[in-house]
């Protein structure tokens, strides 16, 4: 595996241009060009953020801010996996025709959806300071929660993108398992409404959310990012961080396995692309 990870750093120069080139053709032609990839999530907070509120009569302050910051990395994860599944048929000739590594195909996939999102969260500290908010100390935790969501990122879009080669099902798998997901997590709402749910079991509710490095990775993002939140339904649990140390242990397993399981087939790609 040492040997497959340096000769990735060999071919870095591919690895670079190929993220140049995914950023420049994602919006080519376009007028507004980054804000593009802003549009569908922040078009999604505000229609959720207008329903709960005026609809459901939800009484929750800054609603949209805490919505936003689960909804954004959910956004890069989302983004990077259902690119990555089809990186390697994109790139068939290339396979075919010219040695390189090929996990270079996901992994710029992954980087390029990296670029993005850190420029979202560009947007939304100013989003943030517009509306009054100061500077907190738990920000400065936020690149190493940036680096988990990226080897937990970079691991599963390593096996999507391996598997889609060989069974073209699975990018749509993906999708409907993505789809499921998306409400599964507590991104439209806090984690801690479902403490309070009686319908479901603690044990339950400690797997599916705190042991899930994903789910946890969300979690951690919203924590450190906005102050406490309590209100007389929701009673803010502060950030666990051997939860957080657990998220990133599992990451780099998830990150490692999906490496070894894409370099033992890649190889095999030519003939099935």
């Amino acid at each position: 595996m040492l040997k497959d990870f340096a000769e990735v750093v060999r071919y870095r120069e591919l690895l670079l241009n190929l993220v140049i080139r995914d950023l420049k053709v994602r919006y080519k032609n376009s007028v507004l060009g980054f804000f593009w990839s802003l549009a569908n999530p922040l078009v999604q907070v505000a229609t959720i953020t207008f329903i709960f509120k005026y609809v459901l009569h939800a009484t929750e302050r800054d609603y949209s801010a805490y919505l936003l910051s689960a909804f954004l990395p959910w956004t890069f994860f989302q983004m990077s996996v259902l690119d990555a599944s089809s990186s390697v048929l994109f790139h068939s000739n290339l396979v075919k025709k010219t040695y390189f590594p090929r996990e270079i195909l996901p992994a710029s996939i992954v980087f390029s959806n990296l670029v993005h999102f850190t420029l979202a969260l560009g947007v939304f500290f100013v989003y943030r300071f517009t509306m009054g908010a100061q500077p907190q100390i738990s920000w400065l935790l936020l690149p190493v929660v940036v680096f988990i969501q990226l080897l937990l990122n970079m691991g599963i879009a390593f096996f999507v993108s391996c598997l889609n080669v060989f069974y073209e099902d699975i990018k749509y798998m993906t999708t409907v398992l993505l789809n499921l997901l998306y409400f599964a997590l507590p991104i439209m709402y806090f984690v801690e409404h479902a403490h309070n749910s009686k319908q479901i079991p603690e044990a339950l509710v400690t797997w599916l959310y705190y042991v899930n490095p994903l789910s946890y990775v969300l979690i951690a993002y919203r924590k450190i990012l906005l102050p406490p939140y309590n209100t007389a339904t929701v009673h803010n649990i502060p950030l666990n961080y051997w939860y957080l140390a657990l998220a990133a242990a599992t990451s780099l397993l998830i990150f490692l396995a999906g490496y070894a399981f894409f370099n033992s087939r890649k190889w095999y790609f030519a003939e099935r692309v």
